[in-house]
């Protein structure tokens, strides 16, 4: 197989699709990459080191799209690359569809097979795709959200583990799954005071088992929900639903209630986030104010730790990058059920029914659409 790699171009997004150790993989099982020239330099990897591991270096992002059967990347495909996709073509990174309507009609008119790293599930119910960056994102939030709370930067001016005879930060979790274990730990580790709301109680008492000298837990009811915000220095959202878009567990009334210079991070905001008022930023420009509250809405947190993120991206990704590789797309979802529920476009259909529901658009089931 032909398999392309292009350079990010969502701003400040330094991760590229495939290091050099997976495009050597690629090439010793017969396959051509195609790297586009300079993917690389965000994460630190030069052309040498990619030409070194039997990749073909492309002049422009045209030549990959255009010479390629499979394009790898990181982030969803921006309007300019969506307008490069062929029928037939396989599209292999993150999507997250469910709040992104534009992207999802030019997906559907491109004809492409579209799977994303995002629903492809495992044995246990995980999404091993999606895992590797909601640890990076979920150990970078407290860090972002010790930054906000400086008071240059609009915060309360609190300082995260505070100083004897200080309090430290309050800091509050919502969502216990990989980010919320991660940024939990983090921010215990630097002295807030944390707590982790979940509602799945198995999961509460494992985190109270693992990390009860660490942290606290509660049940994340509304009542308790609104009431640990109002008194919370550092809100971190950290809410997945698989596929879907994020609920909406902090609305904008509540605000009102929460400290002026208090900080909401929402690691949702690729689903749409999990707070009212939330809306995307970047790297460039990370925070804005509402009603006196700072937002830390970063769409790529993990592209500002580039190198760690591609190599950890990268390590879950190969297996799969691999199967589609060898075996052609139709048979590795044929063969692999969890690769299957990554199938999210394919021929002009929605091949993800949280997409489909969220958009209210029609739903053809994956298995369904292998005969296609």
């Amino acid at each position: 197989m032909k398999i392309g790699c292009v350079k990010e171009i969502k701003p400040q997004e330094f991760r590229v699709g495939m290091t050099p150790h997976a495009v050597h993989e690629a090439v010793a099982h017969g396959h051509t990459v195609l790297v586009e020239t300079d993917a690389g330099l965000g994460a630190g990897y030069s052309d040498a080191d990619y030409t070194a591991a039997g990749a073909v270096i492309a002049a422009d992002a045209a030549s990959v799209w255009g010479g390629a059967e499979m394009v790898v990347k990181v982030k969803e495909p921006q309007p300019q690359e969506r307008a490069l996709l062929s029928p037939g073509q396989v599209l292999f990174t993150y999507l997250h569809l469910a709040p992104d309507p534009a992207q999802t009609a030019d997906l559907v008119a491109s004809g492409a097979t579209c799977i994303a790293y995002e629903t492809v599930t495992d044995r246990m119910g995980g999404l091993p795709l999606l895992a590797p960056m909601s640890e990076v994102a979920g150990k970078l939030a407290p860090q972002v959200g010790a930054w906000a709370l400086q008071k240059a930067n609009g915060g309360r001016g609190v300082l995260m583990g505070g100083v004897p005879g200080v309090l430290p930060a309050k800091v509050l979790v919502i969502g216990g799954g990989v980010v919320g274990t991660q940024a939990a730990r983090v921010a215990a580790g630097m002295g807030a005071e944390v707590t982790v709301l979940d509602r799945s109680l198995p999961r509460l008492r494992h985190l109270d088992e693992v990390y009860g000298r660490d942290f606290r837990t509660g049940y994340a009811s509304a009542a308790l929900t609104a009431e640990l915000v109002a008194e919370a220095d550092l809100v971190i959202g950290a809410v997945l639903v698989p596929g879907a878009a994020a609920p909406k567990l902090v609305i904008r009334a509540m605000l009102s209630t929460m400290q002026p210079g208090a900080v909401l991070v929402d690691v949702a905001i690729d689903q749409g986030g999990c707070f009212e008022t939330s809306h995307p930023t970047t790297h460039h420009d990370p925070i804005f104010e509402v009603d006196g509250i700072v937002h830390y809405c970063v769409a790529n947190m993990p592209g500002a730790v580039a190198r760690t993120a591609t190599q950890a991206l990268g390590n879950a990704t190969l297996p799969f990058l691999l199967a589609l590789a060898n075996k052609g797309w139709r048979q590795a979802c044929a063969d692999d059920p969890h690769l299957l529920a990554g199938l999210n476009v394919h021929a002009g259909q929605i091949t993800c029914a949280p997409v489909a529901e969220a958009q209210g658009l029609p739903y053809l089931p994956p298995s369904e659409a292998l005969t296609l």
